[in-house]
């Protein structure tokens, strides 16, 4: 690591591609209103599943936003990271040309990769053989293109491009790998963020586990269900503070730090004990009080074992002065590695504009849970630091604090 003191880090840009709004302002909308996305999955036959809601963007046309590759040489979720990025950058009035001349890095996390495009595959293989396999479906498999692509798209050639496939942590980690190249001066830019597309494996693995909600996810609520899968891309600009300022460039939030962790204790199980001890991590990578969060944005997928151990290590670390909690997958379900991702979105979107999203459909508060999740209407309220969580299959659990930016930082 540079010898460099750390720089402050701010977001300047922003791409959501979600079930609730294409692009930042559609985004705040849905999250201010409480939209949902729950509706009939289209993406695949459905047939033999007692139930088949998702979160599915629909009238999505990437052509919109890609401008310089050819879209049927990318699969879904590509499109989504490249149309996330273009609708960053073009957020940021960020010229293309200021891009390519400075250094960057593009950080994108995953759950499935292009598992969409494995689903037609294999598909293909069992019915027709494999001589049958489309090769430009085959082509847009490996995951590594959901960053790749992006310099592609932009034309970089001074950049390092990764793939993360922490699965549904993965945004985060990737808000956190760009944010430590930015403040130690590796990097001019970082695209940080997460994609996924909706796809049979994953809907099909959930079913199997038996957590797909029927018809709507309700986190932290005594009667829920479970979750609801979903899709899209999140995609941050970041870069210095000086960077920022020198250009002129609109700041939504700054990034005061992160935690990681993997503590391996199971496949699917949640550890409260590693998950608060994530929660302590970010705080004190980021210099950060525990009273002096303002809410937090949890990773509440609507499963009783997520949702009872998310708020028990909640409360493990925050005590009797428990921050408000919400969970955003209410309204656009789980969108695997573009969670976090989208969620930090919605933490930068919610400090600019001085509100909290609402956890909607919510009826009765589960006692096991105990927390204020903002129920069904957004408030107003001046925040000052955010919390967002991000905890995934197999330990890894990852939590990104943000800041409302301040010229003089405490």
């Amino acid at each position: 690591m540079s010898d460099v003191p750390a720089k402050r880090v701010v977001i300047t840009g922003l791409g959501a591609v979600s079930s609730i709004g294409l692009g930042a302002s559609e985004f705040l909308s849905g999250l201010r209103s409480g939209r949902s996305a729950a509706k009939p999955i289209t993406a695949f036959d459905t047939e033999g599943f007692d139930h088949a809601n998702g979160c599915e963007i629909v009238d999505f046309d990437a052509s919109h936003w890609i401008r310089n590759l050819e879209v049927e040489t990318l699969g879904r979720a590509s499109q989504f990271s490249v149309t996330a990025a273009r609708m960053a950058i073009d957020d940021a009035a960020l010229a293309d040309t200021d891009l390519r001349s400075g250094r960057c890095l593009i950080s994108i996390g995953t759950t499935d990769g292009e598992s969409r495009d494995l689903d037609q595959l294999v598909e293909t293989e069992v019915k027709l053989g494999a001589e049958r396999m489309d090769p430009t479906v085959t082509a847009r498999v490996p995951a590594g293109r959901l960053s790749a692509a992006i310099a592609h798209e932009f034309g970089l050639s001074r950049v390092e491009a990764v793939t993360l496939p922490t699965a549904c942590a993965a945004g985060n980690y990737a808000i956190g790998y760009g944010f430590d190249a930015v403040r130690t001066d590796e990097v001019d830019f970082a695209l940080v963020g997460g994609a996924d597309a909706l796809c049979r494996k994953t809907f099909t693995g959930f079913y199997r586990l038996g957590t797909i909600a029927p018809e709507l996810c309700q986190p932290f609520d005594i009667d829920r269900k479970g979750i609801l899968t979903g899709e899209g891309a999140g995609v941050l600009l970041l870069e210095t503070l000086e960077s920022a300022t020198a250009r002129g460039a609109r700041i939504y939030a700054e990034v005061l730090g992160y935690g990681l962790n993997c503590d391996a204790h199971h496949p699917v199980a949640p550890n409260q004990d590693s998950v608060a001890q994530c929660m302590q991590l970010a705080l004190d990578g980021a210099g950060v009080k525990p009273e002096e969060v303002d809410f937090i944005s949890a990773h509440g997928t609507g499963t009783k074992a997520n949702d009872v151990t998310e708020a028990r290590a909640i409360r493990q670390v925050f005590g009797d002065r428990t921050p408000r909690t919400v969970s955003i997958k209410s309204m656009l379900g789980h969108s695997m590695g573009a969670a976090s991702a989208l969620a930090s979105i919605g933490c930068a979107l919610a400090l600019t504009e001085g509100f909290i999203p609402p956890t909607i459909n919510h009826v009765e508060t589960d006692p096991e849970c105990s927390v204020d999740c903002v129920p069904n209407h957004a408030i107003e309220a001046d925040l000052r630091v955010v919390q967002n969580n991000g905890l995934a299959f197999g330990g890894n659990n990852s939590v990104v604090i943000f800041g409302k930016y301040e010229e003089a930082r405490a």
